[in-house]
């Protein structure tokens, strides 16, 4: 069993999702995780985690500040240990190659200003939270969905995130981290999973 902390940073609660859904993946698995909202200003030292995943949501081409800060902070002890990153974003959530080129194109940067070289990442599609914007920010991302989704109807919120991508991308992270750490995958019969 390994120790993992899950941190992201989130605009609307999509990328808490996320994070909760790669949570529930990795206790299936046997291991401990501790998932935590990086607005939350956690105290704890990193190194006391055998893996590390981070996620944030994209808005207005930015990655939430306290990802951003949290990264640049601790990236020593990031690139230590095994570490993923994953984006949530609108983005992703199409099948515009300009568009998903646009998605890596934040990772990069990210990771470039931070010099942290996680291990895994992976780039999701997020959600539109129209019941949940203020007037202005609801007339932009109606702009921005015309053209990315045609998901322009505020009277309703539309989620794009692929669940079993997701639960892969944390199903291959922990293969990853008991291979790295030499644990085993525990049985079938522990974990509630079928064969």
């Amino acid at each position: 069993m390994a120790r993992f902390l899950v941190l992201f940073g989130t605009g609307e609660g999509q990328t808490r999702t996320v994070a909760e859904r790669i949570e529930a993946t990795l206790t299936a698995r046997g291991h401990d995780v501790e998932t935590v909202d990086v607005d939350e200003r956690p105290a704890f030292d990193v190194e006391t985690f055998d893996a590390v995943l981070i996620g944030s949501s994209i808005h207005v081409g930015k990655h939430h500040a306290g990802i951003d800060e949290f990264v640049g902070t601790n990236r020593e002890a990031l690139n230590a240990r095994p570490t993923a990153f994953f984006q949530v974003s609108l983005s992703s959530a199409v099948d515009d190659p300009e568009r998903r080129a646009e998605a890596a194109r934040y990772v990069d940067d990210l990771l470039e200003e931070s010099d942290w070289r996680p291990d895994r990442i992976g780039l999701f599609g997020g959600a539109l939270r129209y019941s949940k914007y203020g007037f202005l920010k609801r007339l932009l991302l109606k702009r921005i969905a015309r053209d990315a989704t045609g998901d322009v109807d505020t009277s309703r919120d539309y989620e794009y995130t692929d669940w079993t991508e997701v639960e892969a991308f944390a199903e291959d992270f922990a293969a990853f981290v008991e291979g790295r750490l030499g644990t085993d995958d525990p049985p079938a019969h522990e974990t509630g999973r079928t064969e």
